[in-house]
């Protein structure tokens, strides 16, 4: 049996690694997800955070960002619900992202 929210964690962070240019690696620090339901849905709350390193990661994030609330990411048997940058800080090689987000799953 798979661990509460573990596809949708696989498939959310598969989604966050093609939203940004390979020139600037993704690395992922820490995720940490939970089941989470309500009357009619069935899901998971994730909190991500991931480090943008070299030339152009400042740059990268700000384009991330800047759409992230109306972004549309593709994820298999789960629909992304609701995703938020609750915090950005710079770093020595780059920029680290806060993320939170709700999955849900599809049918």
């Amino acid at each position: 049996m798979n661990a509460p929210g573990r596809d949708a964690t696989k498939a959310l962070l598969r989604a966050l690694r093609s939203a940004f240019d390979p020139v600037n690696f993704m690395n992922v620090e820490r995720v940490q997800s939970r089941e989470w339901a309500s009357i009619t849905f069935t899901g998971a709350r994730h909190e991500v955070t991931i480090r943008l390193d070299g030339n152009g990661a400042e740059a990268a994030a700000d384009r991330f960002a800047e759409g992230l609330e109306m972004a549309e990411f593709r994820l298999r048997g789960h629909i992304l619900a609701d995703i938020v940058l609750t915090a950005r800080e710079k770093t020595e090689a780059g920029v680290r992202l806060h993320l939170e987000a709700l999955t849900v799953e599809d049918g």
